[in-house]
């Protein structure tokens, strides 16, 4: 008896000791959220692809780009002063928004139904097209991803996780011809070097890179026709994403997003980083893009 009124005692006082407890949530319903956290402290980390023009890191070793200074201005208004920018790969994207490496994702990150499955996206920052490069000449005659439909041969050169791929091969590309690297460095050396007879990306993107490592020995497929899928001109639409338990902060970045599209500040921003007014996302909206 004695032994048993001993053990109720202990438990007595565990009990006791942790309904003290301030960090005690046993139904976790008490952690704050990744928006209430951020205004809290401040700051959001924001993963971008290194992808010029949209992230990269300039000569004086600033981290900056169109989605980089977008995501300031709205984060600003929000409330959350800093962001801490990680550069990384394309493709390390959503799978490091999904391990909390970062709390935000955006740069070249076009809203997909696929991707939509995994990132609730904000509403589009921008639209835009593809553009191709070839060796000097254009020795395959090479115009459109029908062109390397045609001949099997071809080999192009594609970032890893990049949109262009989905494109290629809903257009009977196939998956030996497509060549993919971990940037666009390494896209257009493979390019220099023989080993894939074209590479493919954004415009914007593809205009930066070749300003970055030179375009001897290449040129850029002036007459490229866009890709048209099931009937569409195909055009893509750049966001920021969040995880899925995030919708409410992804909702308030959206209204900030609007209202700048509306007040002009959102085309002064990307005008800085060569975009134009045709770049513009319009009407369209996250709900319609993640339909397809």
């Amino acid at each position: 008896m004695k032994n048993n009124m001993v053990k109720i005692g202990l438990a007595l006082v565990l009990v006791i000791s942790l309904m003290g407890c301030g960090n005690l949530d046993v139904g976790g319903s008490g952690a704050a959220s990744t928006l209430e956290k951020a205004k809290e402290e401040g700051k959001i980390k924001v993963g971008f692809a290194n992808e010029k023009p949209y992230a990269y890191r300039d000569a004086n070793g600033k981290v900056t780009g169109e989605a980089v200074e977008i995501s300031k201005a709205i984060f600003k208004k929000m409330g959350i002063k800093e962001v801490e920018p990680v550069l990384t790969e394309f493709g390390q994207l959503i799978p490091g928004l999904k391990a909390k490496r970062f709390d935000v994702i955006t740069a070249g990150m076009y809203i997909t139904p696929e991707r939509c499955k995994e990132v609730a996206f904000a509403d589009p920052e921008y639209q835009i097209g593809e553009a191709l490069a070839v060796k000097k000449g254009n020795p395959k005659d090479l115009h459109s991803y029908e062109d390397v439909v045609k001949n099997e041969d071809v080999k192009v050169g594609v970032m890893q996780g990049a949109i262009e791929i989905q494109y290629m091969e809903d257009l009977g590309v196939k998956k030996s011809q497509i060549k993919q690297y971990s940037d666009q460095p390494g896209v257009v050396q493979a390019l220099k070097s023989g080993r894939v007879d074209a590479i493919t990306m954004t415009g914007p993107s593809l205009t930066e890179i070749l300003k970055a490592q030179g375009q001897e020995g290449i040129d850029v497929v002036k007459d490229f026709e866009q890709p048209v899928i099931d009937g569409k001109s195909v055009v893509g639409f750049g966001a920021a994403g969040f995880r899925p338990e995030d919708k409410e902060f992804r909702d308030q970045f959206t209204q900030e997003l609007n209202k700048m599209e509306e007040s002009g500040e959102l085309l002064k921003i990307l005008k800085e980083f060569n975009f134009g007014d045709e770049n513009l996302p319009g009407d369209k909206t996250q709900e319609e893009l993640c339909k397809g």
